[in-house]
């Protein structure tokens, strides 16, 4: 019987500044095109001016980078240039409830910079979210069901709407939001269309092919009970490697690693909270291609222990970035493994 979770299907980087953002995932090599931001005019008459929350992507096949900042009033000119500005087109008694969902995801947004700057959504692909939205509710884990959304697909894909349906993780903490957890917005999405992906920018410099791995710090002695929060998540366990605790997905992996071990993973790496996802990786057909890159744009890399390059969250707005060579293409089955022994993280 097949799992009614896949692959890691993005991890969201929430930045305070999106044109600089944008401007280090370029020397990151990756591909950003201007962000996406909702608009709606502030009297009858006006032309509609952005408000509550941008984002952008950095795509892969079957997953994606997101960059994602609030938008303050009147913060037209806190957005990059060709910013994509969407106006609200819905019916009259719709817009309320529109424009209060949006006011939320933008408080959301601020709860996580005061929080900090850097990871602060991990959402896994599914391919039945009806299913694994069943499963949650028998397993007690409480979310808010699924959600339908749609939007215009980019131009050149072959259908003219994407559909994307979702739903999210509610915590049990004190200060945890609606469709939040301890460690930020967790929840489920089902699967990209590749209809509508494949239209999308997938080339970038430092030739990322897919989304491979992420990895959350937690407490030690939180460790045991984030994992088994987890397992219900994605209805898997967890093997044992090293200190840390691995999730294989489909050609992906989460890690749990207790902060006590997390210089071993991440040399010279420190929580900015716990628990927190501090970093993320993509595969590379080339680390040393991009090694050079990075080191041209002037960026400082480190090495894993295994000696994959990476980009310290010092100098990637809070989050290390890691460049692991790809050994099978990134729609295969094969699960990173090895995390203490030198072949990844």
């Amino acid at each position: 019987m097949g799992h009614d979770t896949a692959r890691i299907h993005h991890v969201g980087h929430v930045v305070e500044d999106m044109a600089r953002a944008i401007g280090v995932y370029e020397r990151l090599g990756f591909t950003v095109p201007p962000p996406s931001c909702p608009a709606m005019p502030r009297h009858a008459g006006a032309e509609p001016e952005p408000f509550g929350a941008a984002n952008t992507h950095a795509d892969f096949p079957g997953s994606f980078l997101e960059l994602a900042t609030r938008v303050e009033d009147g913060g037209a000119g806190s957005l990059p240039a060709g910013t994509r500005l969407v106006p609200l087109e819905a019916p009259a008694d719709v817009v309320p409830l529109l424009v209060e969902r949006i006011g939320e995801t933008s408080a959301n947004l601020a709860a996580c910079l005061d929080r900090f700057q850097g990871l602060h959504i991990l959402m896994f692909s599914s391919p039945d979210i009806d299913a694994a939205a069943a499963r949650l509710t028998a397993s007690g884990v409480r979310h808010g069901g699924v959600n339908t959304v749609r939007r215009a697909a980019p131009e050149g894909a072959k259908v003219p709407v994407e559909t994307v349906r979702y739903l999210e993780i509610d915590g049990d903490g004190p200060g945890d939001r609606p469709g939040t957890v301890a460690e930020g917005r967790v929840g489920l999405v089902a699967g990209l269309d590749p209809d509508v992906q494949g239209a999308r920018r997938l080339d970038h410099p430092n030739g990322a092919v897919a989304l491979v791995e992420a990895v959350l710090c937690v407490a030690d002695a939180e460790l045991a009970a984030v994992r088994h929060r987890y397992e219900s998540y994605l209805g898997r366990p967890a093997r044992q490697e090293g200190p840390a605790q691995v999730f294989g997905l489909d050609g992906a992996a989460l890690t749990l690693v207790p902060s006590s071990a997390l210089p071993a993973l991440l040399p010279g790496e420190r929580p900015a909270a716990l628990p927190a996802l501090v970093g993320y990786a993509v595969a590379v057909p080339d680390p040393d291609r991009v090694r050079a890159l990075l080191r041209g744009n002037g960026l400082p890399v480190r090495e894993t222990p295994s000696g994959d390059p990476f980009v310290p969250a010092s100098a990637a707005l809070g989050a290390a970035v890691v460049f692991r060579p790809r050994s099978a293409p990134p729609d295969s089955a094969q699960v990173p493994s090895g995390h203490w022994a030198g072949s990844t993280l």
